[in-house]
């Protein structure tokens, strides 16, 4: 039995969050809707460490695959599989899921039921998302993940939220159409099969390369999102709800980058090569443009919205260098971007459930009021712009020495998007934290209860372990991102010798 329950863990872990929507449909009591959803989201917490301690870290390949006939007839299957890099996002999608059931325990009190099934769907099928071995199972729940965004932003939303909701679906559908051509291009050129590890094994010509790259690059790059694709987020996040904000940011855009990784990178190295110093270029471009536009921000949200994109350019830059130190610290940053971000999302949350205003403007003197609050809050601002000792320090510096062998200027460029992020950050906390509140109401706000305590201490100490000992999601991810590395190099070799023989 035990044998059997390994063999279909992901499968179980994909059906909790469905089986919770059903529970929580035929419950009336809210209390108790909450309840089953922290219940579901936290099984799928543990189950994901079963994972985690079942996984071979030396093995390259895929584990845990399952395969099934779905629909034979166009050679579609469910399959699913996980390596060290959808790894590493399947753990962060299920440590991400409890906190924003906890943080909208009292803040939601609305349609509660649909609330939290949008948090269990979005988890489901991010989980089938990154561990998905067909492209067809890819592309479905890759829609699936805009639907409860969606209503999230516009039903429990600010009050710019249709506006917003609708921007979000409008960028959306187009990277969906996008890369609906592109998995259409890549079925009819790989043998008609939607197999992402046959796809994968498949030597495609420099013209198809070229025009399904670029196809999945856009899609792709409107996800992440990536410059100049990226005016829907700070929109999205500034109207979207606290759970909506944590979900976006921590775990929904980094389908994106995992896009790169699992199709980008190695089924197309030749067109990946020919694009690379254009995406590296606007990666330091986003680096240094997300945090000159945070620094002009007096919204907490849309900072930390601004903050996102300079930090998903380090991840771009990271992934393509297509050297071992780049792509690891691609990978740790967007598993510390969801950890950080989501964090400063919740605080921000905490801060806006007290006193319902998001302006910097508003706030000062909370650390008479609010000690324990600031203390974290501190702690979450320092670690977004890479303090040493925090998670976000050791993924940038991996990626910078990456980019050390491509360029030292687009190094020295991406370390004034870090010095820019301490600027935007510390002048914030200045304003928020530090002088006199600036009425009554501020001065007599109350400390964080021991619900939000429990939302955001196990970030605290995610955010100090990682960045002490990051050791061991290294270890998850070093074989796969070898055999990622030793791949591009072949294909970089080979290409640097025919334009010698030329």
């Amino acid at each position: 039995m035990n044998t059997i329950f390994i063999e279909h863990l992901l499968s179980v872990m994909i059906a909790v969050p469905f089986v919770g929507i059903a529970i929580i449909a035929c419950i009336q009591n809210q209390e108790w809707i909450r309840r089953v959803a922290l219940g579901c989201t936290m099984g799928d917490g543990a189950l994901s460490l079963v994972l985690l301690k079942e996984f071979d870290f030396s093995i390259q390949g895929m584990q845990f695959v399952e395969r099934m006939a779905w629909m034979p007839t166009f050679n579609i299957q469910y399959a699913v599989g996980v390596d060290g890099i959808s790894l590493l996002l399947v753990l962060l999608t299920t440590l991400l899921c409890p906190f924003c059931v906890l943080c909208s325990w009292q803040s939601i009190t609305t349609r509660v039921r649909s609330f939290m099934a949008m948090i269990l769907l979005v988890e489901g099928a991010m989980i089938v998302v990154f561990t998905a071995l067909d492209l067809f199972l890819f592309f479905m729940l890759w829609e699936v993940t805009m639907i409860p965004m969606y209503f999230m932003i516009i039903l429990w939303g600010g009050p710019q939220r249709i506006a917003a909701g609708i921007k979000f679906v409008l960028y959306s559908l187009s990277g969906s159409l996008i890369l609906l051509l592109a998995i259409l291009g890549l079925y009819v050129e790989g043998g008609r099969t939607f197999d992402i590890l046959a796809l994968a094994e498949k030597t495609y010509s420099p013209d198809a390369q070229f025009w399904i790259f670029l196809a999945f690059f856009l899609a792709f790059a409107i996800k992440l999102p990536m410059l100049p694709f990226h005016t829907w987020l700070p929109d999205a996040h500034s109207e979207a709800p606290t759970a909506g904000s944590v979900l976006l940011a921590g775990v929904l855009l980094k389908m994106g980058g995992y896009g790169f990784l699992r199709f980008c990178l190695p089924m197309f190295p030749e067109a990946s090569v020919t694009f690379a110093p254009f995406i590296l270029w606007l990666s330091v471009a986003a680096i240094v443009y997300g945090g000159y536009m945070a620094l002009a921000q007096s919204d907490l949200k849309k900072l930390v919205a601004y903050s996102s994109i300079s930090h998903m350019g380090f991840v771009t830059l990271g992934i393509f260098v297509f050297n071992n130190h780049g792509i690891q610290g691609a990978i740790l940053q967007m598993v510390n971007h969801g950890i950080t971000t989501g964090a400063l999302f919740l605080a921000v949350g905490q801060l806006y459930d007290r006193t319902h205003s998001r302006s910097i403007q508003d706030y000062g003197g909370l650390q008479k009021s609010m000690p324990r609050f600031v203390a974290l809050f501190c702690l979450f601002s320092v670690a977004s712009f890479g303090l040493p000792g925090t998670c976000n320090f050791i993924g940038e510096f991996l990626v910078l020495v990456g980019t050390s062998f491509e360029s030292y200027v687009m190094v020295l460029l991406s370390m004034g998007g870090i010095v820019l992020a301490a600027a935007y950050m510390l002048w914030m906390l200045q304003r928020v934290v530090l002088g006199q509140p600036k009425n009554s109401t501020i001065a007599q706000l109350p400390d964080l209860s021991m619900r939000e305590l429990a939302t955001v201490i196990p970030l605290a100490v995610l955010i100090l372990g990682i960045g002490l000992y990051p050791s061991p999601l290294m270890e998850m991810m070093d074989s796969s991102v070898t055999h990622l590395a030793q791949h591009m190099a072949q294909y970089q070799v080979g290409m640097i010798h025919e334009v010698a023989i030329r």
